[in-house]
Parts: structure tokens; C-alpha cells; sequence
């Protein structure tokens, strides 16, 4: 079975909350909060929206700020899917900062997540994608989110 087979959120009508989450993620809810509680730290936002092509309800973890200018800026830095009884969350990078990711002080496994990652169609860019069930990989989870943060603001 495909991993895209069990994703879950599928109906429109039901909007993801907090009990959806827990029932949805099971034991898994727990690093689901921790995850939460850290983003405030890192001046992220999270919103959960409908996503057409897939049919399910994806979160979206949102940097803004204003520039020197005045003008109001805004950044994905991670699209986050939910699983029976898991959550992945995926940070994007383009091609071109490879490097920086693999240069982040994060544990040997991530750096070869980053190794691995495959770009995506035309596009010159590649997903690190944690699958996560518990809070230990959440400081590899925050250190790249910081990075790309950094990179393409």
C-alpha cells in the first residue's frame, strides 16, 4: 500500500481540531503538540488548509514579517500531512541550497535525508520529509525549518 493511500483529514467539511488531531494520531499526538509548542519560538504560524489535488487537509507553517520597506512578507517553510497514527512534516529547499541543509548541526540520519531527497519534476527543488510518531526528531525538525528560514528570506 502507498503511504498516500492512508492519508488522512479527507473530508472538507471536517476541519482539523484538536480532538480530530488526537484521534487521528493516536500516541503520536503528544510529539504533535510538542511540535506545536515550539513553533511560537521560531515566529511561525500554522494554518490548515484544504488541498484540492490530494483531497485532504494539509498545514501550512507560515513566516511572516515586514521588510526595512514596509512591505508584508510571507514564507512556507513546511507543509505538514497527517497519518493514521503519524504526522510527516516536509520542509522544501531548492537545489542550490543543498549544502546549507547538509551543513545544519543536525544528526547523521537527516543529513542523509538531505542526501537522498530526489527533486521534484521541473522544479529545482527537493523535500526532507520526517515521518514522525514521537518528539525525538523534532530539534533536526527545528533546525531545518531555521535554516530555510534563513536562506530564503
Amino acid at each position: 500500500m502507498d503511504k498516500h493511500d492512508t492519508l488522512q483529514l479527507r473530508d472538507q467539511r471536517v476541519t482539523p481540531t484538536s480532538e480530530v488531531l488526537e484521534l487521528t494520531l493516536g500516541e503520536s499526538y503528544v510529539a504533535y503538540t510538542a511540535f506545536m509548542d515550539g513553533l511560537p519560538g521560531l515566529e511561525i504560524e500554522q494554518e490548515w488548509q484544504w488541498y484540492t489535488p490530494h483531497k485532504a487537509w494539509f498545514a501550512r507553517g507560515q513566516h511572516r514579517w515586514v521588510t526595512s520597506r514596509g512591505t508584508a512578507k510571507e514564507k512556507t517553510l513546511y507543509w505538514l500531512h497527517v497519518f493514521d497514527g503519524s504526522f510527516d512534516v516536509a520542509v522544501w529547499f531548492k537545489e542550490k541550497n543543498r549544502m546549507e541543509a547538509l551543513e545544519a548541526n543536525v544528526s547523521d540520519k537527516t543529513q542523509q535525508l538531505i542526501l537522498d531527497a530526489g527533486t521534484m519534476g521541473k522544479m529545482p527543488t527537493f523535500p526532507v520529509v520526517f515521518e514522525i510518531t514521537t518528539i525525538k526528531p523534532l530539534a533536526d525538525v527545528y533546525t531545518l525549518i531555521e535554516c530555510k528560514k534563513r536562506l530564503e528570506r
